[in-house]
Order: structure tokens, then C-alpha cells, then sequence
């Protein structure tokens, strides 16, 4: 999270309490309580002095980067469990929590960094928990004086509603609605979703390479690792060819490594001859406003057989002619130990090639 933005609401907090009221959000809030499961823990993502706590139901976490805002979450909260931590690093073990509620806070995040972020949640949520997002609505981002109204040095990412429908189901959630709000100071879009059982993408500025696969398998979602079966080749060659130095760790793959990961169709399934045709032209339109979007230097897709049937029915495994949404791309076969044609030397060495391409552009 921008950390000018932290300082304010740490040396402001009370000031910030006093000129706010919380926008009317309760009952929002109380739709998002009987969304989630009896007993489970939510966590209320950027709390601030507790507005919408003690609608949220319990158990809840009031989690925020600023201790100030935190101390007087608890006077309203005395059962809220503070945490004060980065949003964009959430400290919460996988599927530990059964919802999250996120009132005006991600928007303090650079929008080329919130991919990343909402993986991190997505793997802390249960699956099909909900998750309630407000941003605010707009094609601004920066720290501006005059979008920042009363407190003045705040940074802010402002989205618009198709963009934030492609990042969530980009980050493994279900969209159920976008909704425009009237905020105290602004316009916002609220997302209702529900964390799916997917895989999130991990991806950011500056990739080395994007590796697209053609959808997560139902044992790699449960994982949140994708290639996740031991068979699979995809980690080995991999390793062995350069391109990352930890097995079966996405996250490391991108913040050491600049190797980012995602799917042409984000719904996990047995066998890819489970999705239709409208999926694969919905994953290829989002795939290539992602890649518009970031310009990595180079895609990589694994599954030939997905390339054919999404993009060109009669490529051949290799660097492709007209690359994908104005990058470089290569295709390889599927490295799933179910490919007996895909040994670990011809997976490394196509990894290689991909590299190499990514490298040359």
C-alpha cells in the first residue's frame, strides 16, 4: 500500500473519525454478514475507526496499516481481532478466512500491483467465500491534491467497471454484480464475487515472460498452485531451464524471477473437454486486454492442443507468426504427465526457446 497514504491516516486518524461517517454502508454490510458462513472468520480489510465492524457480524479481524485507525476500531470493536499489516500482504494462512470486506482500500494501491495482492487474498479465502471490493470509479491514479480532498497526499487507483470484472476473475473470484455507489466525497464501483475454485493469476509490470495455461485442473485449484500434480513436467523444466529456482511457487516465479502465470480460462475442471466455446472466446479477449495491459515481454502457452482450439487450429509448437496482443508468443505442448509425448528434455527445452524469444523482444 502507498505508504504517503499510510502516514496520513496514521497522523490523522482522529480527525479522519470525526469528518467521516462510514458512507451509509450498513446495510451493505449486513447483506455481506448473511453471506457469510455461521461462525466463520471475515476480516474487514482497511477498517479505519471501525465504521462497519460491528455490522460485519463475528468473528472479524479489523485489519489496517495504520495503528492509529486501529486503536480506535477497538473502542468500538473490543472483540475485533486488530491486525496491522501491508493490504497488499495479507499475514493470513491459506483458506483461513470465510470472507472479506474491502471499503475504500485497495484503491490505495497502484493498479499494476493489485493483481498480486488479490492473489495473496484469494489464497487466505475459503472457497466460495465472499469478498465485497469498493474502488473508485474513474481513469485517474496518483496523488492529487484536489482528488484528495480534506487529506490532502492520499494516492489513488480509479477503475472502471470492465477492467475491475477482468482483475477479479483474473484473481479467481466470481463477479455476481458491479454496482456504482455515491460515496462522502466520490464515485465508487462496489464488487459483489465469491472467491472461486480457481487459481489466481500472478502477474505485474516488468514480466520476463507471462506462461499461460489453458485452465486449472480441480487438484491444481485446490492446491492454488498450478502444475501442481507431481507428474506434471511444467515445475521440473522449469527449474531446469532458468526460468525460476523454486518448485511449484507461483509467487516466487514472479517477484524473483519476473515469471508470471495465468490461464486462457480461469474455471477449474477434470479434463479441458469440459469448456465450451463461449469460454475459450471470453478467455481470449480477457487474456489479450491483460497482456495489453502489462506487456510482458513475451506469452508462453502450454497446451498446443488449447492454442488450436482457442486461437489457431493448425499452429505447430514454436514461436508464433503473429504473436498474441502485440507481444511475442510461443506455444509448447501440455507438460501434464498425462502427455506422454512430453518428456522433461523437450519441456525444458522449449521453456528455453520461449526465454530465448522473450529476451530478443
Amino acid at each position: 500500500m502507498d505508504r504517503a497514504t499510510v502516514t496520513v491516516y496514521e497522523e490523522r486518524a482522529a480527525e479522519w473519525k470525526a469528518r467521516r461517517s462510514g458512507g451509509g454502508q450498513h446495510e451493505a454490510a449486513g447483506r455481506f454478514r448473511q453471506a457469510v458462513a455461521p461462525g466463520a472468520m471475515r476480516v474487514d480489510l482497511g477498517c479505519g475507526p471501525g465504521f462497519h465492524l460491528a455490522a460485519l457480524g463475528e468473528p472479524i479481524v479489523a485489519f489496517d496499516a495504520a495503528r492509529a485507525m486501529l486503536e480506535l476500531a477497538r473502542e468500538g470493536a473490543p472483540s475485533a481481532l486488530p491486525v496491522q499489516a501491508d493490504i497488499e500482504a495479507p499475514p493470513f494462512r491459506d483458506h483461513s478466512l470465510g470472507g472479506a470486506w474491502a471499503r475504500a482500500s485497495y484503491l490505495h494501491v497502484p493498479r499494476v500491483r493489485l493483481p498480486l495482492a488479490l492473489a495473496r487474498l484469494h489464497w487466505a479465502l475459503e472457497r466460495g467465500a465472499p469478498f465485497v471490493l469498493s474502488v473508485r470509479l474513474g481513469d485517474d491514479e496518483g496523488a492529487h491534491l484536489a482528488k484528495s480532498g480534506d487529506f490532502p497526499g492520499r494516492f489513488f487507483a480509479e477503475w472502471r467497471a470492465d477492467g475491475l470484472a477482468d482483475l477479479l476473475i483474473g484473481a479467481g473470484f466470481e463477479v455476481e454484480e458491479i454496482v456504482e455507489d455515491r460515496g462522502h466525497t466520490a464515485e465508487f464501483l462496489v464488487a459483489w464475487t465469491r472467491r472461486a475454485r480457481s487459481l489466481p493469476d500472478t502477474v505485474g509490470a516488468d514480466m520476463r515472460m507471462l506462461v499461460c495455461g489453458l485452465n486449472p485442473s480441480i487438484y491444481a485449484a485446490d492446491r492454488g498452485v498450478g502444475y501442481a500434480r507431481p507428474g506434471n513436467r511444467f515445475w521440473p523444466a522449469a527449474i531446469a531451464a532458468g526460468l525460476v529456482s523454486r518448485d511449484r511457487d507461483p509467487l516466487d516465479a514472479l517477484v524473483s524471477h519476473g515469471i508470471g502465470m495465468t490461464d486462457l480460462v480461469k474455471r477449474a475442471t477434470r479434463t479441458a473437454s469440459e469448456l465450451d466455446r463461449d469460454e475459450y472466446r471470453a478467455g481470449v479477449a480477457r487474456l489479450e486486454r491483460v497482456v495489453r495491459w502489462l506487456r510482458p515481454r513475451a506469452v508462453c502457452f502450454v497446451g498446443l492442443a488449447g492454442w488450436r482450439a482457442a486461437i489457431d487450429p493448425r499452429a505447430v509448437a514454436g514461436a508464433q507468426p503473429d504473436g498474441f496482443a502485440g507481444v511475442p508468443a510461443y506455444v509448447m505442448p501440455s507438460t501434464s504427465g498425462a502427455n506422454a509425448h512430453a518428456q522433461l528434455p523437450e519441456a525444458t527445452t522449449h521453456l528455453r526457446a520461449a526465454a530465448e524469444l522473450a529476451a530478443s523482444s
